[in-house]
């Protein structure tokens, strides 16, 4: 693995976890010599389709691509209100922004770091149309609580499950509950393409219309227009198709998702266990048992003083996320956001990917206890 840590899978670059079928399935498309939206994208749409137990599954460029082309279709415009949690990879904001509609920052749960419904409410607009829950660190997102009047206000929950492919909602794989998913399939997701995304419609014709919205507002395939002398452009659209390529990688990494969600899962679990004596750091839930968690993140205090000695030991951590009420893009959206401040002081993201080995995550845990100690925190 290619990183900057004298440990094996503990440093700086995180890389995907390849089984050695997707370079052959990328030559396979190389050697076809067509790189768009073929036949191959289609397959991969069917296989996730199938894996979920789903009527559709709609592939796109990018997560953000997903976000966007999904608010689009939902309605969402210029004038509305986004309720949103400001603990999220900014991507999330700017598809709203997008759509020129208005983030409306929301409070998470400090347990599991997820949209809280409380919060959801205190939110509310007349304005509201949308909510876009984040399954940070890949828990699903239980808004039961809220569910009636939601719906009652014919406000439409969009997934931002970016972390949370092969996680559970009860007995339903995430993306088979009935909301509009958007899954994210970047370089280090628990599933990769390389970069790709998938979107879970909720009925076959806002399928029709996110696949116009995705290709320039084309629904014919390519295939269908090489046959043909003429094409129909049925609305304004974008240039969010997924390639080939990208779809031929993903299709790989499916057929081994059983492996990785098992390893994912023991890899958590070691972290659990190896923090349990671990005075000062808090692991944060993703119900393991229902979830494929895509980090591991715990919360500490004097955060940068850690994050700087961990770092300078050659170890990767990070901070997911800086909250967004408060970079300065989405300041005319900003409101007091009190419990996702105190917590974006604290949390603390350990390396997590397939790399790593149970000896990998004693030795990070190890210079977590030791950075601790040298900042007080930790007797």
């Amino acid at each position: 693995m290619n990183n900057t840590s004298t440990q094996p899978g503990t440093g700086r670059n995180a890389s995907p976890y390849l089984y050695g079928s997707e370079q052959a399935a990328v030559a396979r498309v190389l050697a076809g010599g067509h790189y768009g939206h073929t036949r191959i994208v289609d397959e991969f749409e069917e296989s996730v389709a199938r894996f979920l137990g789903v009527p559709d599954a709609i592939a796109v460029s990018s997560g953000t691509a997903a976000l966007h082309t999904a608010l689009v279709a939902a309605g969402v415009t210029t004038g509305m209100d986004v309720i949103v949690p400001s603990l999220t990879f900014c991507a999330t904001i700017q598809a709203i922004l997008h759509c020129g509609a208005r983030p409306r920052f929301a409070e998470v749960d400090p347990a599991t770091l997820c949209l809280d419904p409380a919060s959801v409410l205190d939110a509310l607009t007349d304005s509201t149309t949308a909510v876009m829950p984040v399954l940070y660190g890949g828990r699903a997102v239980d808004l039961r609580p809220i569910r009636a009047l939601l719906t009652e206000r014919r406000i439409t929950v969009i997934e931002d499950a970016a972390h949370a492919f092969g996680s559970y909602h009860g007995l339903h794989p995430v993306g088979a509950t009935g909301e509009l998913t958007c899954f994210s399939f970047g370089p280090i997701k628990n599933l990769t393409c390389g970069q790709g995304s998938m979107i879970i419609p909720r009925s076959a014709g806002e399928a029709h219309t996110i696949r116009e919205l995705r290709q320039i507002g084309v629904v014919d395939t390519a295939a269908q227009r090489a046959a043909s002398t003429t094409y129909r452009v049925t609305t304004a659209g974008f240039r969010y198709q997924m390639s080939a390529l990208n779809a031929a990688i993903g299709g790989a990494q499916l057929a081994h998702f059983a492996t990785t969600a098992a390893a994912r899962r023991q890899l958590w679990r070691h972290y659990q266990s190896a923090l349990s004596g671990v005075s000062g750091a808090a692991l944060v839930d993703v119900d393991v048992d229902h979830s494929v968690p895509h980090l591991a993140v715990v919360k500490v205090p004097a955060r940068d003083r850690v994050w700087t000695l961990m770092r300078e030991q050659g170890i990767g951590v990070g901070v997911h996320y800086p909250p967004n009420h408060l970079q300065p893009a989405f300041a005319p959206w900003r409101r007091p956001l009190p419990v996702t401040e105190r917590i974006s002081r604290q949390i603390l993201t350990l390396p997590f990917h397939q790399h790593l080995t149970g000896d990998d995550i004693h030795y990070v845990v190890s210079a977590l206890q030791q950075a601790l100690k040298e900042t007080g925190a930790h007797p």
